[in-house]
């Protein structure tokens, strides 16, 4: 005999799937091999090899220039550019407020040079308070956002990838 506290439990579940819900899973791509053009020294770029990496699907990435004629697409990462604007201060004129921003520019070319997807930017941005006193705190915030907001690109660029049609 089903008790009630059964019935609430088992509800959202059925619920859940009679809506077609399902996790999002590794993006399909129409092409097998991506080139990421970027320098060395791009975070981005390792995190977005990285992802593709371990993600379990069949794409093979490359990032040698030599291996460049045997990529199907590539991917040139343009500009990574990290800003942090003043938003907010205090009467005396010490900030108390502060938007950081990451943009990123992006162009993807089939392995022929044709432009699949035009020269793109990505904007993330988030407030942050500031106070003097804790600044190496503050710092600290700081670099957590910024890698989130990375990894926030990475994932629209993974599903502005999973569109490309080559």
């Amino acid at each position: 005999m089903l008790t009630k506290r059964t019935l609430l439990m088992a509800a959202p579940a059925a619920l859940l799937t009679a809506c077609g819900f399902r996790l999002r899973g590794v993006p399909e791509f129409s092409f097998d091999v991506l080139f990421i053009a970027a320098p060395p020294s791009s975070t981005l770029a390792r995190e977005l090899q990285r992802t593709l990496d371990g993600s379990g699907s069949k794409l093979t990435v490359l990032r040698d220039m030599a291996d460049l004629p045997k990529a199907q697409v590539g991917l040139e990462l343009l500009s990574e550019q990290r800003e942090r604007v003043v938003v907010g201060q205090n009467a005396s004129g010490q900030v108390r407020e502060l938007q950081l921003r990451l943009r990123v520019k992006f162009r993807v070319r089939g392995a022929n040079g044709a432009e699949l997807l035009p020269e793109t930017e990505l904007l993330q941005q988030r407030d942050i308070s500031y106070n003097e006193t804790i600044a190496l705190a503050k710092e600290a915030e700081e670099a957590l956002l910024y890698r989130n907001m990375q990894t926030d690109i990475v994932q629209q660029l993974l599903r502005r990838l999973a569109v490309v049609k080559r």
